[in-house]
């Protein structure tokens, strides 16, 4: 299957998506700015693979001028409905709209893993001005968990197109050989969260790996999950740990040409 197969796939359980998906704590906003060296408020940002505006809604609390860029119809629906004030753009960033040196922060919360790097890199560099920064980040659950980590080897074996390997370790070696004058900085912030059974479930049935199989095919998985988490949690609410993996890339100031 093609990777712009699972990153469609999104589409189908938009709705389920933007109910049951975690955001990103507010910590980790603390962290953009602190390596930044200002705050959020005024700049000027785009948030690319924005989805259904968990970390739009996140930057505009802060008072950030975000313009969300997402491919997806479904997915894009679901932003509007949330983020009446974002501004919304379909397309994404292996193409971006916009003009050289416009923006101050570039951002992909859970998205960078569908862009071409090659194409996507290049592209945000071009459109961010002189120390502006892309800021790449994943929400992982925490495998150091006994149950997480013995779920995601059940998931592994049982879904074919289920990948437990983390790109998120890799992501700012990988930029840096693709741009060497790159200074990636990388962070993780660890939270958790408690939902119930069922928003836990709902959210593993929005990963790609479920989202691509007929209902026939991930419905026994999840009622699987169903039955040995109602064990582990009685009560019915699951207490999910998450580490929010960032790679931060710093764009150079530009040289003031000679003249001016």
């Amino acid at each position: 299957m093609r990777t712009t197969d699972f990153a469609s796939s999104f589409n189908a359980v938009a709705a389920e998506y933007a109910a049951a998906r975690p955001d990103y704590p507010p910590h980790h906003y603390d962290t953009i700015e602190e390596l930044l060296g200002r705050p959020l408020t005024g700049l000027r940002v785009l948030d690319v693979g924005a989805g259904t505006g968990k970390a739009t809604r996140a930057l505009l609390d802060r008072g950030a001028r975000v313009t969300a860029v997402e491919p997806g119809a479904e997915m894009a629906a679901q932003l509007r409905a949330a983020n009446r004030d974002a501004t919304l753009v379909r397309g994404n960033g292996d193409a971006l709209p916009f003009a050289d040196s416009s923006v101050d922060l570039i951002t992909y919360a859970q998205a960078w893993h569908w862009t071409r790097p090659e194409v996507a890199l290049p592209e945000a560099l071009r459109v961010l001005r002189g120390g502006g920064a892309l800021a790449l980040w994943w929400n992982r659950p925490d495998r150091t968990v006994a149950w997480v980590d013995e779920q995601a080897a059940r998931l592994t074996k049982a879904l074919p197109s289920h990948h437990v390997g983390d790109i998120t370790r890799t992501v700012a070696d990988h930029l840096t050989a693709l741009e060497p004058a790159l200074r990636p900085v990388y962070r993780e912030t660890s939270w958790q969260r408690t939902v119930p059974l069922a928003t836990h479930l709902k959210n593993l049935a929005t990963h790609s790996s479920f989202a691509v199989l007929d209902p026939e095919q991930s419905r026994p998985v999840l009622a699987r999950e169903a039955e040995i988490l109602g064990a582990l949690f009685p009560e019915g609410r699951i207490v999910e740990p998450y580490t929010v993996r960032l790679t931060y890339l710093p764009r150079p100031e530009r040289p003031t040409p000679r003249g001016e």
